[in-house]
């Protein structure tokens, strides 16, 4: 059974705490995310990571990164705009990516022959398949090649597609094409579910 969630498909500063009440109740909503997050960590091949985002992952960041920074009015606003584009608006999915390789020289090396991985990323179900889109905010792929080990992918689905993957039972696949990195994962049920919620 996946957790209650909120519907909310926007944030704004109302959704965040003072950081001094955050302190009191930090270890609580610590432990209330898990049950959320849990589901929604999906590894892919060897060193990738998907983290994929919602209202709730989105509200926490941000509170703890108020909490531990102590950055005032400037940073609320910061922060917002770093992170508010990240909560699925209701026809898609958002996903954090991270290629983590603990070798800074292997990091290097690998990370020099994926340029342009963020254009390659795709969840397929049935007949359907949905490409994403990396987020807009910065060029996640250096002139010289080198992608970032940190990417952020938007999913726009269709009316059809969110049918579709609403299905229980619904086998989904996600993965890339990159021909450095061309790995995929059948996602689990309990996944599935979590992102149907995602979706108006």
């Amino acid at each position: 059974m996946t957790p209650a969630r909120s519907s909310k498909r926007s944030l704004d500063r109302t959704d965040l705490m003072d950081p001094a009440a955050y302190a009191g109740v930090r270890k609580e909503k610590r432990a209330e995310l898990l049950a959320v997050k849990r589901p929604r960590r999906v590894e892919i091949g060897p060193v990738a990571t998907c983290y994929f985002e919602c209202f709730e992952t989105m509200v926490h960041q941000i509170n703890e990164m108020l909490y531990i920074e102590k950055g005032g009015e400037e940073q609320i606003e910061d922060e917002l705009a770093a992170y508010a584009t990240m909560v699925p608006n209701g026809r898609e999915l958002v996903a954090t990516v991270m290629f983590e390789i603990d070798d800074p020289v292997r990091r290097q090396s690998f990370l020099s022959k994926l340029g342009g991985v963020e254009e390659t990323m795709f969840i397929r179900f049935g007949a359907h398949e949905v490409v994403g889109k990396p987020e807009e905010d910065v060029d996640r792929t250096t002139a010289d090649g080198k992608a970032s080990s940190v990417q952020f992918i938007h999913f726009p689905f269709s009316a059809a597609d969110v049918e579709a993957f609403k299905q229980p039972g619904q086998q989904v696949i996600l993965g890339f094409t990159h021909p450095q990195y061309s790995h995929m994962v059948v996602l689990q049920e309990a996944t599935r579910e979590s992102l149907a919620q995602d979706f108006d």
